[in-house]
């Protein structure tokens, strides 16, 4: 099963809802798929789908999924990790009226740089194939909130 969720920002996210519907559409995914939609406008017609989900849902769709895909907000992309699985990640963008600007970009590239375990999507058009790539890790993904929470610090003050 793919679970996908964009969060709650505001701005819808059509661009990453319809790319898993599409896939599904085209048979190029054939896990069932189950999207959080949030705000978006775009209707799903091949997925399952609701616009939001309680905490419980969310933690019961990451704990059954085999693929995970968020937006770039880290609240999802590390609530993936804490259920030990790596996710793809797709940045909202503000060319596409995603979001406000383009932080989501800039955050996880930072992420990628210090090799953070997500699987970042920069391009819409290779979503496909990441998720054929299936990514499953054997050991247990440990994470050090303190740390992590230091560590971000520093990369926010270092962006702004």
């Amino acid at each position: 099963m793919i679970f996908v969720t964009v969060g709650t920002h505001e701005q819808p996210f059509n661009r990453l809802v319809k790319a898993v519907d599409d896939l599904k559409m085209s048979d190029k995914i054939t896990d069932s798929v189950f999207i959080q939609t949030g705000y978006s406008t775009y209707i799903p017609k091949a997925c399952e789908y609701k616009d939001f989900i309680t905490m419980d849902q969310m933690n019961k769709y990451m704990e059954e999924a085999d693929t995970i895909i968020t937006h770039g907000g880290p609240s999802s992309f590390i609530m993936a990790l804490q259920h030990n699985k790596v996710p793809i990640v797709v940045p909202r963008l503000s060319k596409f009226n995603e979001h406000v600007n383009n932080h989501q970009v800039t955050f996880c590239d930072e992420l990628v740089a210090r090799q953070f375990p997500i699987r970042l999507i920069r391009s819409i058009d290779d979503l496909g194939n990441e998720i054929k790539n299936d990514y499953f890790s054997n050991e247990k993904i440990s994470l050090n909130n303190k740390k992590f929470v230091q560590n971000l610090e520093i990369i926010i003050s270092s962006i702004l």
